[in-house]
C-alpha cells in the first residue's frame, strides 16, 4: 500500500501508479480548493484563467431564467 503525503493514511498502489501521491479523500479536498480554471475566452480565442462562476455564465445551453 502507498502512503498519502497529506494525512499519512494508506491508499491502493494502483492510484499511486496513476501518479497520485494522496489518498482519495485528501485528493478530493485539494481539488475542491481550486477556484479557477482555464478556458478559451471566445471561439478561437486565447485561453484565460476564469472562475467557476464565469464558466457557468458562459454556458450557451444554460436556460435563460
Amino acid at each position: 500500500m502507498a502512503c498519502c503525503i497529506a494525512c499519512g493514511d494508506t491508499f491502493p498502489p494502483r492510484r499511486q501508479a496513476l501518479g497520485y501521491n494522496t489518498c482519495l479523500t485528501c485528493g478530493d479536498f485539494a481539488a475542491r480548493q481550486i477556484k479557477f480554471t482555464v478556458m478559451p475566452a471566445y471561439n478561437k480565442g486565447a485561453y484565460q484563467l476564469v472562475s467557476r462562476e464565469d464558466v457557468a455564465r458562459t454556458n450557451p445551453k444554460q436556460s435563460g431564467g
